[in-house]
């Protein structure tokens, strides 16, 4: 009937064009109906902060000569304020937290709520901490330690001269990091090891002292230079006495690639595939090599907030960013690989 209709309308050549035209445009409209939210799909995923790390203070009772987030502010946010803005995080994806600073334990009550919160109420698959050690006590993990998944211990150097040269030592670190790793399997959570390597350190064997601490993940970083952080006598550290090259770097790493726990991380890696927000719950992006910020996302919101500032997830996946981090994953249950083609830890 519509070929009868448009045949006393038009020849027969304008017919065929028409039909034509009219088949191909219906095969678009098809194809855009799939397409768009497939684009929309990868775009949130693209722009979900599954896994925050979060200074809340910068504060800490160390001296690293290295240090990339130095004490340039005291300034800590309300208990209820940092619970607000956790909780636009979960709303918007996030799975994991990692709690850093500054020293964390240097603010037991405050942390030791947050933890509770991440859990309890917001019912996070992974909440770690990151800490120099110093100020970790057994009664804080007894009390605590169910709300910690991972417990994530710098330690620089097994000579305790060179912690003190670092800036972190007191002549007790590598005690102390030994007793944490215990209370860490007293009390069910997971003890992960960080070094960086810095000029005192490249060419120390550590094989021995990391196969005895036998930590789930030891990360290794090359020490960082940003901008505004420790670039300068200006700053209050200046990174460029510490600093080493690419190849120094490969030679630590090639030294201790046979510990099955090892996780290098160079420059490139580090410098924007963490996803950083500060202790007023702004993002930050050192990518370019110099700390720039988001607003806050207690004011705009964490999609807006995330626009501001760029995040690498290709490195993000490069080194690791999605592993078992939770303490409920055992070696019986899926690996990684597998945990996230299942969607498992899908974001």
């Amino acid at each position: 009937m519509a070929n009868g209709i448009l045949a006393s309308l038009f020849g027969p050549q304008d017919t065929q064009v028409l039909l034509v035209a009219a088949v191909l445009f219906a095969v678009a409209t098809v194809a855009i109906l799939l397409v768009i939210p497939a684009v929309r799909r990868r775009f949130n995923k693209s722009t979900i902060p599954v896994s925050v790390n979060y200074f809340f203070s910068r504060k800490c009772n160390k001296e690293c000569g290295f240090c990339f987030h130095t004490a340039k502010t005291s300034y800590v946010l309300s208990q209820d304020e940092a619970h607000r803005g956790l909780r636009l995080l979960k709303e918007a994806g996030m799975k994991k937290l990692n709690i850093a600073g500054g020293e964390p334990f240097l603010y037991p009550k405050f942390l030791g709520a947050m933890l509770q919160f991440c859990k309890e109420n917001l019912r996070l698959e992974s909440v770690s901490i990151v800490t120099n050690g110093s100020k970790v006590t057994e009664r804080f993990l007894k009390q605590y330690g169910r709300y910690i998944d991972v417990l994530a211990v710098s330690c620089d150097s097994f000579n305790e001269q060179t912690n003190i040269e670092i800036g972190r030592g007191d002549g007790s670190n590598v005690a102390q990091l030994f007793r944490i790793r215990d209370w860490c399997r007293k009390y069910n959570i997971k003890f992960k090891l960080n070094t960086v390597v810095c000029r005192l350190n490249y060419d120390e064997d550590m094989v021995d002292m990391v196969s005895k601490l036998a930590p789930f993940r030891w990360k290794v970083f090359q020490v960082l230079m940003v901008r505004g952080e420790n670039d300068s006598e200006e700053t209050l550290r200046d990174v460029r006495k510490w600093e080493i090259t690419d190849e120094e770097f490969g030679v630590f790493c090639d030294r201790h690639r046979g510990i099955p726990s090892f996780i290098p991380e160079n420059n490139r890696v580090m410098a924007s595939s963490y996803l950083l927000v500060d202790e007023y719950m702004r993002f930050m992006d050192k990518g370019s090599g110099k700390m720039r910020e988001s607003e806050s996302i207690l004011d705009v919101g964490v999609q807006k907030a995330l626009s501001q500032v760029r995040w690498d997830q290709e490195a993000f996946y490069e080194r690791g960013g999605v592993y078992d981090w939770s303490k409920e994953m055992s070696d019986e249950k899926p690996g990684v690989k597998e945990l996230a083609e299942s969607g498992a830890l899908d974001w």
